[in-house]
């Protein structure tokens, strides 16, 4: 059978509103396929994020933190 690679790790890139950059690393409790770990980050997004619209500005569009700290702008399974 083929090799699976299993992922540890859950990686997400926040983009604080002063232009700080930040890979905040949450273990996933057990290794899973890269697939598995992102379905999970679109859900932990779905939870921490709200995505917003500005039709006037459409830059700003992007999925905004709910308390407030910056946007989403990724993830990375490792």
């Amino acid at each position: 059978g083929e090799q699976k690679y299993m992922v540890k790790t859950l990686v997400i890139l926040v983009l604080l509103f002063d232009g700080t950059l930040l890979q905040e690393r949450y273990d996933l409790g057990r290794p899973m396929e890269v697939h598995e770990c992102l379905m999970f980050a679109d859900d932990h997004r779905e939870v921490i994020a709200t995505y917003k619209e500005y039709p006037e500005d459409p830059m700003k569009q992007g999925w905004y933190l709910n308390d407030g700290r910056g946007t989403w702008q990724g993830v990375i399974c490792e």
